[in-house]
């Protein structure tokens, strides 16, 4: 009886060490993205709950919309107007959103998610997690931010001048060719961050 005793508590003892060393084994072979998951969760859910409160602070049960997105839309219309084309920005008192007119028509509206705040958290939240230098990834984030920004009030303006012409393919344009543009450049910037500039590429 003591005997199968021992046994069994022996066993269970291996049994609980070997689990513990395969633990350990695959933390050591996936520390890297571990850490990469961990560093890109923590950075992304801070800037978005950041980026959350300050939405909050906008009463948009009266339509009221933030200051980002009417900023890049008066962007947009700033573009358009110095390329000699006619756009107007007015409130809408439907819903949150800005009404974009362009030549005298409503072609769309702008809504927060225009605004490319959440893409830019997203790029940041990737170059964060898959980075050595802390001086040279807050560079890069502020660089690419800056250039997303601009690529993105020129994705709405192009966007205008599509939907004012082809309105039919609103929904091609509007779901889907848009939207590939500025994911592209954002995964553009991914590549280039870990190719040149993360210092992996030479690790």
């Amino acid at each position: 009886m003591f005997l199968q005793k021992y046994l069994f508590f022996a066993v269970k003892k291996y049994i609980f060490l070997l689990k513990i060393t395969i633990l350990k084994s695959l933390f050591v072979e996936y520390k890297p993205f571990l850490t990469f998951l961990v560093r890109f969760l923590l950075f992304y859910i801070v800037f978005t709950m950041l980026y959350e409160g300050y939405l909050g602070q906008f009463n948009t049960a009266g339509n009221e919309v933030d200051s980002i997105s009417v900023s890049v839309a008066n962007q947009t219309k700033t573009l358009l107007t110095f390329l000699g084309h006619d756009m107007i920005v007015l409130e809408n008192v439907n819903d949150p959103s800005l009404k974009l007119v362009y030549n005298g028509k409503y072609v769309s509206r702008m809504i927060e998610g225009c605004n490319a705040v959440s893409v830019i958290i997203l790029f940041a939240a990737f170059v964060f997690a898959f980075s050595v230098n802390i001086k040279k990834t807050i560079l890069y984030i502020v660089i690419g931010g800056v250039v997303i920004h601009i690529l993105n009030v020129i994705r709405i303006a192009l966007l205008i001048y599509a939907l004012y012409f082809y309105p039919d393919y609103e929904e091609v344009l509007h779901g889907v060719v848009f939207p590939l543009f500025i994911y592209g450049v954002v995964f553009l910037l991914w590549v280039l961050w870990v190719m040149k500039f993360s210092g992996y590429a030479r690790n």
